[in-house]
């Protein structure tokens, strides 16, 4: 959940003083205003309507894999370097009467709510969720063996998510362990942080194509806020920290993360292909040493190029054509009707599940196999593979529509080629699930030691 901040904050704890329901003035339509935060949305199971995440009738998991966002952080270091910082500086710099300005009269005595040591840092709220997380896990699946081991790419905010979800999960101390998994440059394909090792990705993706939204979205903004402080003179970049003292300005971010790791990167699904690939793969398994239960924990850019990899929510796919899925996210308006919303597939702890369930007695389906795919708790339809009960499909369906996925981003379309790839021993697929060399991890440590807090 994300640490709110601005005038509006609470002086202590995690949520806002916003009202239930705002009104959306260009549409005349209620919302929830904490479900429309872009990529630091608090944790929250959106689709509309809410497809129930119980298995369907005479059906039950026998197997599943999670892969999990990193909860929520104060503040990451481009975002607080970029606008927060410098917008706090210019509040703190300016000799601006601010008292005497109405509406902005708050700035007299207002100080930034987070600061440069915060920066990257899971918050308290954030461990909170990662915990519960783990207990909701543990009631799911609660007929399976726990985990052995909870994976986690090496940075202190996914380790320490992983950390608090094993606190939640666990039914008694120390029978897991965390594994971390180093986010190298030159890994391939084989690590929970793979975008990292591909030379053909850029953080900065998106940034030129949000902006153009970006500026025209704040110019109104920026006009009627220089009316009442002129000698301030607000920029969009301001206008833009501002918001981003209680969250991001959801279409902008919903364009940048199309470009940046999703549909709009010809790279995304081959980055994103690995990780399906594998854990689809054991959980298909009969081998006798798979676990029940695997649990990833990941930053913000490996999610989503999963989906890709996957086909889900894909804009294109509602009306439009795979060749011309970037001008179902024009840059001078929004659409509305758009299946990749940031804020409902990618807020803090987000989770992408694939489950194995063995199904008897569902009437209308033969007794057998089924697979589904979760996005926070949420069933997703396979377009391609919907032969079994509810959002299921049965084994072959399922085999049948990996192997098409595998297909579509291999060869010329894998990994190591479409990332261009130079440097050695680049692999186009992930083992740390079976390499006895990523190491057996550290347990968490006892409940009640007094440097765990909340």
């Amino acid at each position: 959940m994300v640490q709110f901040k601005g005038p509006w904050a609470p002086a202590q704890g995690p949520a806002p003083r916003f009202p239930r329901l705002c009104r959306d003035p260009e549409l005349q339509l209620q919302v929830q205003p904490l479900e429309h935060l872009g990529g630091v949305a608090p944790y929250f199971e959106s689709q509309d309507p809410q497809a129930s995440p119980d298995v369907p009738q005479g059906c039950k998991a026998s197997r599943a894999a999670y892969l999990v966002r990193h909860a929520a952080i104060a503040a990451n270091d481009f975002d607080y370097e970029t606008y927060l910082e410098p917008f706090v500086s210019k509040v703190e710099n300016k000799t601006i009467d601010w008292s005497k300005i109405p509406t902005l009269n708050f700035l007299a005595d207002w100080s930034a709510p987070v600061s440069e040591e915060e920066e990257e840092l899971l918050t308290r709220v954030g461990r909170l969720e990662a915990t519960r997380l783990g207990v909701d896990l543990f009631f799911r699946y609660s007929h399976l063996k726990l985990p052995s081991k909870v994976y986690t790419s090496s940075a202190e905010r996914t380790y320490k998510s992983a950390q608090s979800l094993v606190r939640g999960f666990e039914f008694d101390d120390n029978t897991m362990n965390v594994v971390s998994i180093y986010e190298g440059k030159q890994s391939g394909a084989d690590s929970l942080t793979p975008y990292k090792a591909c030379p053909a990705y850029s953080s900065s993706a998106g940034s030129d194509e949000s902006a153009v939204y970006k500026e025209k979205y704040t110019k109104p903004i920026m006009a009627r806020l220089n009316d009442l402080a002129p000698e301030f003179n607000f920029t969009m970049n301001d206008i833009y920290g501002m918001m981003e003292m209680c969250g991001y300005e959801s279409y902008t971010e919903d364009v940048r993360y199309h470009y940046n790791v999703g549909y709009g990167n010809e790279v995304a699904g081959a980055v994103g292909l690995p990780w399906f690939n594998a854990t689809a793969s054991l959980l298909m398994s009969e081998a006798p040493e798979a676990e029940d239960l695997y649990v990833s924990f990941t930053h913000r850019e490996l999610p989503p190029m999963v989906l890709v990899a996957m086909g889900l929510f894909n804009n294109s796919a509602f009306g439009g054509s795979p060749d011309k899925v970037n001008e179902t996210m024009p840059l001078d308006r929004i659409n509305y009707r758009r299946a990749w919303k940031a804020s409902s597939i990618l807020p803090f702890l987000s989770n992408l599940a694939v489950e194995r369930l063995n199904c008897t007695g569902s009437y209308g389906y033969d007794d057998g196999e089924y697979y589904r795919i979760l996005v926070n708790s949420a069933p997703q339809p396979l377009d391609a593979c919907a032969d079994g009960p509810g959002t299921t499909c049965s084994r072959a369906g399922f085999e049948k529509y990996l192997q098409e996925r595998v297909d579509m981003f291999s060869g010329p379309n894998g990994f190591s080629e479409k990332c261009g790839v130079s440097y050695k021993n680049s692999t186009d697929s992930l083992s740390i699930y079976t390499d006895s060399g990523v190491g057996n991890g550290t347990i968490v440590g006892k409940r009640h030691e007094k440097s765990y807090r909340f």
